[in-house]
């Protein structure tokens, strides 16, 4: 079951962090841990974990990952968001 109201990601809208999960910093980035469903996910980069942890704080997705990313690189975190929102790891706001 998907913790966000909608079943597609989209990255106009407004994300955060889900409740259940922890986020742990390692060398590579971070390891992400569902408590809920008990996923473990690695977030292979730092700035991918930084999107994640300032998604609350911006009024879209597009705009945290602007705000972390360089443009050339845009796609490739909205492809990685959606992967996460797809393991519950991400939820509407």
């Amino acid at each position: 079951m998907s913790l966000s109201t909608t079943d597609v990601f989209d990255p106009s809208a407004r994300w955060q962090l889900s409740g259940q999960v922890s986020l742990r910093d390692e060398a590579f980035g971070a390891l992400a841990y569902h408590h809920g469903n008990r996923r473990l996910v690695f977030l292979k980069s730092p700035e991918l974990v930084a999107i994640v942890r300032g998604l609350s704080q911006y009024s879209s997705a597009h705009e945290a990952i602007n705000a972390f990313v360089e443009p050339s690189s845009h796609e490739r975190y909205v492809v990685a968001l959606a992967s996460l929102f797809r393991s519950e790891l991400l939820c509407g706001r």
